[in-house]
């Protein structure tokens, strides 16, 4: 078939790279998000799909919105047959995905119902689910609604960070899109209407979502922190100033302190939460590199009783 690829971050390369190996489909173009401005010189950037594009000679086509009649043109122009989509970062009207016969193909990081929305798999981390995968569906009107092709599975381990589970997703889903695109083509795979019921709900996480609430169960810091690493980054407040939390481990024998307070010995630094303490393993102080929590711990002197803190305002 002939197809126009649409996607933005680096999770969504593994699966073009599938999609240009599969010596089945012909990648006649990609679509994807308008250059931004990145680093500290803040010069604008390609989306890592506009340059993986590039370097393997496909046109890429930057709209500022989907409904741009100069992008439809062109799209009408390529007359793909299927788009398959993964993680573009923007809303596609009806005119566009009207457009392929075989509609926009969207590879999605959870077992639909399950979470649909911006964020899958950090809402998976946070939830605490044991298993977890990525769907391929038919993109609709509606919010990650649409009948299913496919699914893979994947175990979210004790470990995972989003970021940890969402790299071996892009590989595992990269596999089952260019599969979707083989059987849309010959015929065999069918889309199947998703249940009624087991819907839930996995909005963007905000900066407020990721602020550690020392009152709740260590087992929720945990995964709080995990859910939301790389981004955008669980945090707290110390002396005033932001501490992030980039790795935490639950300590069940340490029930003494205080939600928040803080405890320091020779090589390790450990927080109070609802339940037992919390070893604060990595941390970045506010305009400081990653380290230890012990090193943190050290340079900082902590007092007796001294707490971490959730800031009024964020």
């Amino acid at each position: 078939m002939k197809l126009v690829f649409a996607g933005t971050p680096e999770v969504a390369v593994p699966a073009l790279d599938a999609l240009i190996a599969s010596g089945r489909h012909e990648v006649a173009a990609v679509v994807t998000r308008p250059d931004a401005p990145a680093g500290r010189g803040r010069r604008l950037v390609a989306s890592p799909v506009a340059q993986r594009a590039e370097e393997a000679g496909i046109e890429v086509l930057k709209p500022a919105k989907p409904r741009d009649e100069e992008f439809l043109a062109r799209l009408r122009e390529i007359a793909p047959d299927c788009c398959p989509v993964v993680a573009y970062g923007a809303l596609l009207p009806k005119v566009a995905l009207d457009i392929p016969a075989h509609g926009w193909v969207n590879l999605h990081f959870s077992l639909l119902p399950a979470w649909r929305g911006a964020a899958p798999v950090q809402h998976a981390v946070m939830a605490g689910d044991e298993i977890t995968g990525a769907s391929t569906f038919l993109i609709e009107e509606g919010l990650d609604s649409g009948p299913v092709y496919g699914t893979v599975t994947e175990q979210v381990r004790n470990t995972d960070t989003s970021g940890d589970l969402l790299t071996r997703l892009a590989f595992a889903g990269a596999g089952l899109l260019a599969a979707t695109m083989d059987g849309i083509e010959d015929g065999t795979l069918k889309a199947v209407p998703q249940p009624a019921d087991g819907i839930s709900l996995a909005p963007k996480i905000t900066v407020e979502d990721a602020q550690i609430d020392w009152a709740a169960p260590a087992l929720r810091v945990d995964r709080v922190v995990r859910g939301c690493t790389p981004a955008p980054g669980a945090w707290t407040v110390f002396r005033g100033e932001r501490l992030k939390l980039i790795q935490v481990a639950p300590v069940p024998d340490r029930t003494e302190l205080f939600p928040g307070e803080l405890s320091a010995a020779k090589n390790n630094v450990y927080a109070g939460t609802g339940s037992h303490a919390v070893e604060l393993m990595w941390v970045q102080p506010q305009g400081k590199k990653p380290m230890r929590g012990a090193d943190w711990a050290r340079g900082v002197r902590i007092a007796p009783g001294e707490r971490l803190t959730v800031a009024d305002v964020v």
